[in-house]
């Protein structure tokens, strides 16, 4: 496949990444952190058919309520997840809806493409215990979790 640099998108795909490269890459990292707990993609994906409470969410994950706050904390933080006051409850909805999905849409298809290499992958797990070399990086990996 040949990419098309004349493309007006791959333009803009060039500036968000030189504009990416002067912040640093931190912030993408914190972005992807926040991405990769089963429980908070669960989250996002309820909230994507609407509005929930944190008892609804709760009840859904069928995790402790503190743990659900917990988890909606830190993607609020993030700027994923926005809330509202109704009564004594809050209400959670996506905050950025569309990119959102579709960020999770281009993860889905990027997976698509290299199959298992992504679980395979001595640093994300399972091998990277065998292997003393990646043992640290993996504590450190499981620490930030």
């Amino acid at each position: 496949m040949t990419m098309n640099w004349a493309h007006p998108l791959v333009h803009e795909l060039a500036e968000e990444a030189d504009a990416s490269a002067e912040a640093g890459p931190a912030a993408a990292v914190d972005l992807f952190r926040s991405l990769a707990d089963p429980a908070r993609l669960t989250i996002l994906r309820h909230l994507s058919l609407g509005e929930h409470r944190v008892v609804d969410l709760t009840a859904h994950l069928g995790l402790a309520q503190s743990t659900t706050s917990a988890h909606l904390a830190c993607l609020r933080d993030c700027g994923l997840v926005a809330s509202r006051t109704v009564g004594r409850a809050s209400m959670y909805s996506l905050a950025v809806e569309g990119e959102l999905m579709g960020l999770l849409a281009a993860a889905e298809r990027l997976l698509a493409v290299t199959g298992d290499a992504v679980t395979l992958c001595p640093s994300n797990h399972g091998p990277a215990s065998a292997d003393p070399t990646l043992r640290d990086s993996a504590d450190a990996t499981a620490t930030l979790r």
